[in-house]
């Protein structure tokens, strides 16, 4: 196993990126790599499963394992066939206003770095003020 820690900073508030990580179903407006999320809950919460469905219908099954909403941090695991990743992100006031956000991967090395590109990409879109 391996870990990996991306930041991004963007303008977008804090809270507002905050939202944008709890709510499954926008999970798809600022994480180009997600097509859809299939969950029965509109908000993250401990314990909450599904799947996440990437390009092509590639399907990956989560659970969500903490929440902590005064921290405004969470982490989950996701699992696309034998390849297992533990995702812990955060959000954090900027330096100069705006959002700095953290993501921390722990997983194969290979798993890893296939995924530090969309991963980047997507953080980089979760802290702009505007999305597409």
């Amino acid at each position: 196993m391996a870990s990996l820690t991306l930041h991004a900073t963007g303008p977008a508030p804090p809270g507002e990126v905050w939202r944008r990580y709890t709510a499954p179903g926008l999970w798809s407006s600022w994480s180009p790599q997600i097509r859809a999320v299939r969950t029965d809950a509109e908000r993250i919460r401990p314990g909450l499963r599904g799947e996440v469905v990437s390009w092509l219908g590639v399907r990956a099954a989560f659970t969500v394992e903490s929440v902590d909403e005064a921290d405004r941090s969470w982490s989950w695991r996701v699992r696309l066939g034998p390849v297992r990743l533990r995702l812990h992100h955060e959000v954090r006031p900027g330096p100069d206003g705006g959002t700095r956000t953290v993501l921390r991967l722990t997983g194969p090395p290979p798993a890893l770095a296939a995924y530090a590109l969309p991963a980047r990409w997507a953080l980089h879109r979760l802290v702009r003020t505007r999305l597409p």
